[in-house]
């Protein structure tokens, strides 16, 4: 089971210089992804309990769109392993004009991850 959303980073995001935007900003898409994958798999949005692996690959910067993507790759009776990537899809070309971007041809990967989710026995109304 996979899930992807994609969003434009606002320029609220920019936590640093140069309109670069914080890693957890990935971490937060990638919990939405979490989110989705077990409300389809359990009927239950479940809690997000352990990353295991973070790697930042590349800069994200205000006005980049990016691609986050997730999958189940293992379940036990509760707990949900999954892997995530966030690719940078469009970026903006601001010494064109305010309103130029670029599709990328090829994606930039800019952050994966693993992790560990958990939906209760309880709360689970799919098989």
């Amino acid at each position: 089971m996979k899930s992807m959303i994609r969003v434009r980073i606002s320029p609220a995001d920019a936590h640093y210089g140069g309109n670069l935007v914080d890693g957890a900003k990935m971490l937060q898409l990638f919990g939405d992804v979490a989110t989705e994958l077990l409300i389809r798999r359990d009927g239950d949005e479940g809690l997000f309990v352990a990353y295991d692996s973070v790697e930042f690959k590349a800069p994200v910067y205000a006005g980049d769109y990016i691609e986050a993507v997730g999958e189940i790759v293992s379940q036990g009776n509760s707990s949900r392993k999954m892997k995530f990537e966030a690719r940078k899809v469009i970026v903006p070309r601001y010494d064109i004009s305010e309103s130029a971007c670029d599709a990328l041809d090829e994606p930039v990967v800019v952050c994966i991850a693993s992790g560990t989710c958990v939906t209760p026995k309880d709360k689970q109304r799919k098989g």
